[in-house]
């Protein structure tokens, strides 16, 4: 029998700030974190603009300064959020029984900023003054090792790369581990931290990103006609997931359940989504069917919408497939008007964002929606958060390489 799996907690790092509610405050204020960036000088690049974590983010507060300097940024941020997951989530640590707790993070890329500058120091000064935690700082299965290290959990942990789904894919499988019965806590979620001049110039080079650098916050504008690519962002989601029975046992406080978990491959090609949406719609109803629910109950969609031009089109398309008439009923934002993507960790942090919806009843905004495309002709909530009671809401993720991953909740009574 397949146990219920609730949200007990949450942590959040990105371009809007560092902690839950100020993300949520900005969020439904319809403000968004798009700014020039500083992290690097950006005058040789197209685009000048990214979602960079604020300046008063202060790691320090959770993470000693000496072992600071040993962490690449993303697991710096990723750290910060898994640490506000497991506080909100209430635990006393170390656990009774540590193998009974699971840790699954994802990242797309990893430490790239790390990888780049350990490659200036062996082009400049030669192999024998390479940093020697250039490896640690870099592969992602150590920011779920630093989790548990820090936690005491020795349960199931690893690390997932599935590019834009990362976190997504974090998350099913580790909804799945609680579910069957393989642990009882599973802290996952996802962190990225790639806004340099490689990534940059590296996704300019694929036309992906917007050059709207004379108006930043106007930059990511998704489902709009105006649009012209995404905003790269950083940032980091961490839940706490935990059989449900457990956390009502110690009092914790259920955000909302994590119901269904649906993920496929387009098998289509390696940048551009499937022009049918198959995956995205299989996705979609994989997640339904795995809730036991009707496509009539779905009352919320946090959609991918990256600002893309075929993103949007498809994402659109593979709702109306997937729902038919009711498509028309749901309402649908995309937080990345605000934050910006930030790649493998934007599915953490949108699932954060709609187990949010759920639990408080609004539907955060999709900014920048002033001028529709006629092809996206869905309810995608334009320019202001509007209150209504949810029941069950889906988080859709989708990458390069044509992983699609839709995540299921429902709120919790």
């Amino acid at each position: 029998m397949r146990r219920r799996v609730a949200v007990t907690g949450m942590g959040l790092v990105t371009c809007l700030g560092t902690g839950v509610e100020v993300n949520w405050t900005r969020l439904i204020e319809g403000i968004s974190g798009i700014r020039p960036i500083t992290l690097f000088d950006s005058k040789r690049c197209q685009t000048k603009i990214a979602g960079e974590v604020p300046t008063d983010f202060d790691p320090w507060q959770y993470v000693p300064a000496k072992e600071l300097r040993r962490l690449d940024r993303h697991q710096q941020i990723g750290l910060v959020a898994a640490c506000q997951a497991v506080d909100n989530a209430g635990f006393q640590t170390p656990p009774d029984n540590p193998y009974r707790y699971a840790v699954v993070i994802g990242s797309g890329i990893g430490g790239l900023s790390t990888i780049e500058a350990g490659y200036e120091v062996l082009r400049e000064k030669g192999p024998k003054r390479m940093p020697p935690m250039v490896i640690p700082m870099a592969v992602v299965n150590l920011l779920p090792g630093l989790v548990a290290m820090r936690f005491g959990f020795k349960g199931p942990n690893f690390g997932i790369v599935n590019a834009c789904a990362s976190s997504a894919s974090a998350i099913g499988e580790a909804y799945r581990l609680v579910a069957s019965g393989s642990a009882d806590v599973a802290i996952t979620g996802g962190a990225e931290a790639v806004v340099g001049e490689f990534a940059i110039s590296a996704f300019n080079a694929l036309r992906a990103l917007s050059t709207r650098n004379d108006q930043p916050s106007k930059a990511s504008r998704p489902f709009d006609r105006d649009r012209d690519g995404f905003v790269l962002a950083e940032g980091a989601g961490m839940l706490t997931l935990e059989e449900f029975d457990h956390a009502r046992k110690r009092g914790a406080v259920v955000h909302a359940e994590i119901v269904g978990y649906g993920a496929t491959s387009d098998a289509y090609h390696i940048v551009m989504p499937d022009p049918e949406g198959s995956g995205a719609f299989h996705a979609m109803n994989l997640a339904i069917q795995d809730a036991g629910i009707n496509l009539e109950q779905v009352d919320y969609i946090n959609a991918h919408g990256t600002s893309t031009d075929l993103n949007d089109k498809t994402e659109t398309f593979a709702i109306k497939r997937s729902f038919g008439p009711v498509a028309y009923k749901l309402s649908i934002s995309s937080t990345k008007s605000m934050t910006g993507h930030a790649l493998g960790a934007a599915g953490a942090i949108e699932a954060i964002y709609t187990t949010l919806a759920l639990e408080r009843g609004i539907i955060p905004p999709t900014v920048n929606l002033d001028s529709p495309d006629p092809e996206c002709d869905l309810n995608y909530t334009p320019n202001v958060s509007v209150e209504r009671r949810l029941e069950y809401a889906i988080s859709n993720s989708f990458a390069f390489g044509g992983q699609n991953v839709s995540l299921l909740f429902r709120r919790c009574c």
